[in-house]
């Protein structure tokens, strides 16, 4: 396995995401595993000579563009041809590679994903997907956090079988319980999309579909898909990272609000695109690059992708 890490994304690249390699190395020797540092080499072999690991234990492919976080995606892509991250998406396209992450720019990596890498047949709108902790132990998966914020309600529909496949290959639910983000239970709750979506969901037996949930459901509820739009999401995704700062500042020390961290997670994946791709946090430190990596393994292991393919096949036709 290839994993491809873009080094020069991140606000503390490319130190953070070197110590990440180090880390995930020291954690998983497992030769099979190949690490493929795309970005500046001087300053990779440098930091790794620095923090005493050897450069042989990676692959390097030197770059010497970076696109920034304030650049234009459309912009930047097609004009930084020689950037860690659209040479990172070419060895994807080009299957030298098996999994991209990065914690660089968010729309660029959107981007490059749908243009280089294609989205699944089928597929309306790829979907990132993120998960919060919920008070039972269990994980909420939340599609869409931030990649698409209008939706129409086959865009939703799609989101939900998604979920469902996400749930049930990376978390490993046997039969996961998707419900619906909205303002209230009730089947008739909602805008003109939302009650479109409930209606289609209700009546496909591919999914596990419980109903409405309501925002405070999101920590305590039963489900463990939760369907909306990117507006939405990621509101809810930004919030839980607020509540946790906070929690932070003030000293609390308690286990569940820990789970809150995103540094134990890494990443969120694209789910709809035909390779596996982790997206991580702009401010990602070495731990939260240790974990995308492990992350990014774990989607190829779980072959989400190929899942994906074959349930999105007739639609595509």
């Amino acid at each position: 396995m290839k994993i491809g890490l873009d080094i020069m994304g991140g606000d503390y690249a490319p130190k953070e995401a070197i110590l990440g390699a180090i880390a995930f190395k020291k954690e998983n020797p497992n030769p099979a595993i190949e690490l493929v540092l795309i970005g500046d080499k001087n300053q990779a072999e440098a930091l790794l000579k620095e923090h005493g690991a050897s450069a042989s234990d990676y692959t390097f492919v030197h770059t010497t563009e970076v696109i920034e976080m304030g650049d234009s995606p459309t912009r930047a892509v097609p004009k930084k041809k020689d950037s860690s991250i659209v040479v990172g998406f070419k060895m994807l396209a080009e299957k030298q590679i098996d999994a991209f992450a990065s914690a660089g720019n968010t729309g660029a990596m959107l981007v490059g994903a749908i243009y280089n890498v294609g989205t699944v047949k089928g597929i309306i709108r790829p979907s990132l997907v993120g998960a919060l902790p919920k008070e039972d132990g269990g994980m909420n998966i939340l599609l869409d956090v931030g990649a698409n914020t209008d939706c129409r309600h086959d865009v939703l529909v799609q989101f939900a079988l998604l979920g469902s496949i996400y749930a049930k290959l990376v978390y490993k639910l046997d039969n996961p319980k998707v419900a619906l983000m909205n303002i209230g239970e009730e089947e008739g709750k909602g805008n003109v999309v939302v009650k479109e979506v409930y209606s289609i969901l209700k009546q496909d037996n591919r999914i596990n579909f419980i109903g409405n949930i309501e925002g405070r459901d999101t920590f305590t509820g039963e489900q463990d898909v939760t369907v909306c739009d990117g507006f939405v999401g990621n509101i809810i995704l930004k919030q839980a990272e607020a509540f946790y700062s906070l929690i932070r500042k003030r000293n609390i020390e308690d286990d569940y609000f820990a789970r809150f961290n995103f540094e134990n997670y890494g990443g969120a994946a694209i789910l709809g695109v035909n390779a596996p791709v982790i997206i991580g946090h702009g401010i990602s430190n070495a731990k939260a690059m240790k974990n995308m990596i492990k992350f990014a393994q774990e989607v190829v292991e779980s072959k989400l992708v190929s899942a994906i393919q074959q349930a999105f096949a007739y639609e595509g036709k």
